[in-house]
């Protein structure tokens, strides 16, 4: 049985395979035809921190795939009525797969050591894999694979940032993020991009946005100050004034480079938008992609993983 915690967990040939299936069910699904291979499946959905991407398109995928979904909220009292050794494999006992929510990567990583079924991360403090592969699948789709392109990624090494750089990495593509000093990746994390890349040299950190930019097909941002981060707005808005995703600094990437975001977005700050809302922008096929990335995970996991 196997689990998706952080994509440092796996090949990049089983990556690609997990995508291969990604693609294949999206045009199954652009054409009308949604097969039932999750037939009579139950997906349940355990959720610390609110979400719309995450939770809407588990349970649209459950649907369309002939399973059902379960929504677990607060009210269930993971972690608070009694403890994840006897919560955890009660509960996937009932499941077929679980998919967490969490604001501490270590309660994930406790709960697939109890789990009978398998666990996705749906979002940690250290890891969002499942927002990370639907972007590399939009790469694919934009540009036709990952060999020879420039992820640019301009903003705080958070961790839509860290599981973006492994994924990417891991399948061959350069990856460059412009942070300022006090929001840069850590050594640890640094050694296991670099440690997790398909070549050496793929990896570049740097506090100057124009130098990341420079020959990018992609440039990804997020928000300034993410969910629990509200003290820090002010300063945080200080701190990156000099990091906004606008139109001069697109000057400096690729004549055909797309503008990515994992949303939600706040025009103004991050992202200008001139940018987000025009033809470079491909935000919302990114969110759509999040619905047939984690489809063919689950797919993946369910039928294939061993």
């Amino acid at each position: 049985m196997r689990h998706l915690i952080s994509w440092e967990d796996y090949s990049a040939d089983e990556i690609r395979r997990i995508l291969d299936i990604s693609a294949d069910l999206k045009k199954l699904a652009l054409e009308g035809n949604r097969p039932p291979i999750l037939e009579r499946m139950v997906i349940g959905l355990l959720f610390e921190k609110p979400s719309l991407r995450t939770r809407v398109s588990f349970e649209c995928l459950a649907n369309q795939t002939g399973g059902s979904s379960l929504f677990l909220g607060s009210d269930v009292g993971w972690g608070t009525r009694e403890p994840i050794q006897d919560f955890i494999p009660i509960l996937t006992s009932y499941i077929d797969c679980l998919v967490i929510r969490a604001k501490n990567h270590d309660d994930v990583v406790q709960a697939s050591k109890y789990s009978r079924c398998p666990v996705i991360n749906g979002l940690t403090d250290l890891n969002h894999p499942c927002q990370a592969l639907a972007d590399l699948m939009t790469v694919d789709e934009l540009f036709g694979g990952f060999e020879e392109k420039k992820v640019c990624y301009i903003g705080d090494a958070n961790n839509v940032a860290y599981s973006l750089a492994l994924l990417a990495c891991k399948l061959g593509a350069r990856f460059s993020i412009a942070a300022p000093d006090g929001y840069q990746f850590s050594k640890e994390a640094v050694d296991s991009i670099e440690s997790n890349s398909a070549a050496q040299g793929l990896f570049e950190q740097t506090t100057d946005p124009v130098q990341s930019a420079s020959g990018a097909d992609a440039i990804y941002t997020d928000v300034w100050t993410s969910m629990g981060q509200e003290t820090e707005a002010e300063k945080r808005k200080q701190d990156f004034a000099k990091f906004q995703v606008n139109r001069e600094l697109f000057k400096h990437a690729n004549d055909n480079a797309r503008f990515l975001h994992c949303l939600p977005a706040r025009r103004g700050e991050e992202v200008t938008a001139d940018v987000i809302d025009s033809d470079i922008s491909a935000t919302i096929v990114q969110a759509e992609n999040r619905l047939h990335a984690q489809k063919g995970l689950i797919v993946w996991l369910l039928t294939e993983a061993t």
